[in-house]
């Protein structure tokens, strides 16, 4: 049997990160893309971090959920998706930049974002 490279090997353990976690370098990065969509990658120490950027959104209340990360032979795969406020939430009316930063362990493989 050949298997695929893109086939699912199994499910990456991750933290989502808050912003005083983040190395200084990739802090200065986010803060430069912020305000467009961005999607990148940054290893220190022997960790991959992974930034999905939503860019800027006219209100507060935006979260983002990982819908799935995952290892093949070829990389490892994220899906994310921007979730706005709820009907009826109260939110804060100043411009927002929801992003996401997860850190798991470099294991050497590109990063394919979904």
């Amino acid at each position: 049997m050949v298997r695929d490279h893109t086939e699912k090997m199994g499910d990456l353990e991750y933290t989502v990160l808050s912003p005083d976690e983040f190395p200084p370098q990739l802090s200065q990065a986010i803060e430069e893309k912020k305000a467009e969509m961005f999607r990148m990658t940054y290893t220190d120490e022997g960790y991959l971090y992974i930034c999905v950027g939503y860019g800027e959104q006219e209100t507060g209340g935006y979260s983002i959920t990982v819908k799935e990360l995952y290892e093949t032979a070829n990389g490892i795969y994220i899906d994310t998706t921007l979730i706005g406020p709820k009907e009826g939430e109260q939110i804060s009316e100043a411009v927002s930049y929801p992003f996401l930063v997860i850190k798991l362990a470099d294991i050497g493989k590109s990063v394919i974002f979904n």
